[in-house]
């Protein structure tokens, strides 16, 4: 199995943290936090790489170089535009092949463990993709997943309105005192995905949207795997995360 990485964005919630410097490479505990999620995937087994740079690209590229220091490999491509997370995988497309391949953001944190668990779930079953989630009992943070008695996911909403919230409620997805599920931002998929990503059109927000690949993935009968995230998950959003976690143990 390979790993692509997302880290194009500048991450403007950070202020003048990246001002200079692209989120993924703000140090935690002396490293970045691109550094931690490499090394948390090697201990996984996995040994290459393929790092989506944007915004201060050589920043990344020339502290990385070729992963040798790993002993990994590591490439990289260019997001020019930054249009979205839906297009920001084809840039890899050549580097995974026919290989499945972790797909995650550049600023997600968890127990390197995390990873290890992703693969021996999604090997369980022939599935096209595995998604991983977070549970909250605030029905209004984020993406929802909605998961069978398997754990394999049925449905998502991106970022859903207070309209749509209300029918989800309505129809029975959303029952009062339920665990809502939240994209964790982690992922594994098979090759197939690009059969999505080449077909996406642009959100409303005007960018491509990753989750409107799996949304399509599903309506043409791909089986999705879901994971609950045990243990700690962080996304380093703001100053505010990154000073925490300076003062927690990784």
């Amino acid at each position: 199995m390979k790993a692509v990485i997302l880290a194009a964005g500048k991450g403007t919630r950070m202020r003048e943290l990246t001002n200079e410097l692209p989120k993924p490479m703000l140090k935690v505990h002396g490293k970045p936090i691109l550094e931690h999620i490499i090394l948390g995937l090697i201990t996984s087994g996995i040994k290459e790489f393929f790092i989506v740079t944007g915004f201060k690209a050589e920043t990344i590229e020339n502290y990385f170089q070729d992963g040798c220091q790993w002993d990994v490999s590591i490439s990289y491509g260019r997001q020019v535009v930054q249009d979205g997370t839906g297009k920001a995988p084809e840039l890899a497309k050549e580097f995974v092949g026919y290989d499945t391949f972790v797909l995650t953001y550049g600023d997600i944190l968890v127990k390197p463990e995390t990873y290890q668990q992703m693969q021996t779930r999604f090997r369980k079953q022939e599935f096209s993709a595995l998604v991983t989630a977070t549970s909250s009992q605030d029905i209004t943070k984020g993406g929802l997943n909605f998961f069978d008695d398997q754990f394999r996911l049925i449905k998502l909403i991106e970022k859903a309105t207070p309209a749509q919230i209300d029918a989800l409620q309505q129809e029975g997805w959303l029952k009062p005192g339920d665990i809502a599920w939240y994209n964790a931002g982690i992922y594994i998929f098979s090759p197939s995905l690009f059969l999505f990503t080449a077909k996406l059109k642009k959100s409303s927000r005007g960018e491509y949207e990753l989750t409107d690949a799996l949304i399509s993935m599903l309506a043409t009968g791909h089986k999705i795997a879901g994971l609950a995230i045990p243990g700690r998950w962080v996304d380093v959003r703001d100053p505010e995360v990154l000073a925490e976690l300076e003062r927690e143990q990784l």
